[in-house]
């Protein structure tokens, strides 16, 4: 467990939980404890820490089980509200992807596309209850003889619905800006020429793997708040890249790792899963996340201390090196700067935003604060922490 003057562990931490006496605070709350008590005194306090974050995450999706017709089908081409969904699965098994699109959506052909429903709207209409039209064809077999179903359904009504998202809660992203003499539509917004806004995506220091920097206590079975349930992380998400330059806090300066999430759908809230139009780039999907990191030593109270002022990510183009692979950036800010409003590009003022929401993610993790305080709520010990190499 290491030579740390504070050592806990999960059974402790969870007995606590158990009994009502366990001290939960958030990830914003956590900075100050660490600044007046220390990190070592701040881990005798302090038993959990809750994190979370709410903003577009395109790696994201669901699997379906939409039952059995009859006479009974084995699906090779499946609609949902005009969304296709992947089908070379099973009979009625099929993935639906938060990024796909309409067949007929005209795309970028009229430039810049508006992109109004995609995969993720389909997604937050089933939390919503809404009914969604079902279509699905098939070539036909002696054992699966229909060729065409058509039928309205509900989230109620499907046998199995998993949010399964391949690549969520990116930990740090680029800050973006547009130094081209046009104006361009990407996945981080829409950006002005010459550099006039810069948008960044991060709830900073409420961030979750920002306050497990290492991935000391994040992996295979934590249990997390997932959408408005309860999710767990599957596993690294993809593009998982823990090499990324780091701060000496352990934080990284750029990009770097990811989770693989999944949980059952018919227990969220359309409030946390929300289906985005992005102009000229696509559709896609909000995720509401939130993860609690267990104070077992002195190391995690340092790490989930961390101030938007002690965060940094990287300015960089979007106009041309980010689409040509340049490792090139313009400047270094920190999280606190993004969030004044404004920081400053080759000597000029730019206004920022947000594609992230810090008010959801403070409200994510109060939630989860709450359902651990009244004991509706405990850690899972992960059989594997996320690769840290």
């Amino acid at each position: 467990m290491g030579n740390w003057k504070v050592q806990k562990t999960y059974e402790e931490i969870n007995a606590r939980i158990k009994s009502g006496e366990a001290v939960v605070v958030t990830a914003e709350e956590m900075v100050a404890i660490v600044r007046e008590n220390g990190p070592e005194e701040a881990a005798r306090k302090v038993d959990v820490v809750t994190t979370g974050t709410f903003s577009p995450m395109c790696s994201s999706g669901a699997f379906i089980n939409f039952g059995q017709s009859n006479p009974t089908i084995k699906a090779t081409k499946v609609w949902l509200n005009g969304i296709p969904a992947y089908a070379g699965l099973a009979a009625v098994d099929v993935y639906l992807g938060a990024a796909e699109l309409p067949e007929d959506d005209p795309l970028n052909k009229v430039f810049p596309g508006e992109f109004r429903y995609g995969g993720g709207h389909v997604l937050e209409d089933l939390l919503a209850g809404k009914k969604i039209l079902l279509k699905a064809t098939a070539y036909g077999t002696d054992c699966y003889p229909n060729k065409a179903i058509e039928k309205e359904i509900t989230l109620e009504d499907l046998p199995y619905a998993l949010l399964m998202n391949p690549r969520n809660c990116y930990q740090n992203y680029n800050c973006a800006i547009n130094l081209s003499e046009k104006t361009i539509y990407t996945y981080m917004g829409t950006l002005r020429p010459n550099g006039k806004n810069a948008n960044f995506c991060s709830a900073g220091e409420l961030s979750p793997l920002m306050n497990d920097p290492l991935y000391k206590t994040i992996g295979l079975g934590t249990r997390i708040f997932l959408a408005g349930g309860i999710g767990y992380v599957g596993w690294h998400g993809t593009q998982h890249n823990p090499a990324a330059l780091r701060l000496e806090n352990s934080t990284p300066k750029r990009p770097a790792g990811t989770m693989m999430v999944y949980g059952d759908m018919k227990h969220m809230k359309a409030r946390w899963l929300k289906g985005i139009s992005m102009q000229g780039y696509g559709a896609t999907v909000a995720v509401g996340i939130g993860v609690p990191i267990p104070i077992l030593n002195e190391e995690m109270a340092g790490f989930t201390g961390v101030s938007d002022e002690e965060l940094v990510t990287q300015i960089v183009d979007y106009s041309y090196d980010y689409s040509h692979g340049v490792a090139r950036n313009y400047g270094e800010v920190t999280y606190a700067q993004l969030k004044s409003g404004s920081i400053e590009v080759n000597g000029n003022e730019v206004p920022t935003a947000p594609l992230s929401s810090v008010v959801r993610a403070r409200e994510i993790a109060n939630t989860l604060k709450e359902w651990i305080e009244k004991r509706d709520f405990t850690l899972v010990e992960p059989v594997q922490t996320l690769p840290d190499k």
